[in-house]
């Protein structure tokens, strides 16, 4: 039965913060699967929870950095690849949002499964492609690398 004759359908809603100083990129480690991997500061919306402050909650809680959101890069979906005893992949729908780095909280305990944050050069997160998450982790830096930053009114929160 599809989606469209009454099964229910719901994408996975994450977001992502490129956050930059001196022309690194702040990124995690984590471990995924067993797999050891790459991704910018990241995770699920929660409920009653603004796009922007998922952004930064996730950031805080995966790097111990806190940080102040500058721009909306872009919105991006993506299908991954069924897993293990998954007929079908899941869907992802992810908001990027740029961010300067403001304070680090060095003793505050990262989220389960993140083995360590690090400053990485576009030159060097790129030669490290095949350890990325997914595609969406490189595909956030083009778009702010090639200037694509929107102003935060575009994303718009009602009560």
């Amino acid at each position: 039965m599809s989606y469209r004759e009454g099964r229910f359908w719901q994408p996975d809603v994450t977001v992502a913060t490129v956050v930059v100083s001196d022309g690194r990129l702040l990124c995690v480690e984590e471990r995924v699967n067993g797999d050891l991997v790459i991704n910018q500061p990241a995770g699920h919306l929660e409920p009653d929870e603004s796009l922007a402050d998922a952004a930064l909650r996730e950031t805080l809680e995966e790097t111990g950095w806190q940080t102040r959101l500058t721009a909306f890069i872009g919105a991006y979906q993506w299908k991954a690849p069924p897993r293990s005893g998954e007929r079908d992949g899941r869907h992802y729908l992810r908001f990027a949002f740029a961010a300067q780095p403001l304070c680090h909280e060095p003793s505050r305990r990262l989220d389960e499964g993140i083995v360590r944050a690090m400053w990485w050069t576009p030159a060097e997160l790129e030669a490290a492609r095949d350890r990325h998450r997914s595609p969406l982790v490189w595909r956030a830096v083009v778009d702010y690398l090639g200037g694509n930053r929107h102003d935060l009114s575009v994303l718009r929160q009602l009560p």
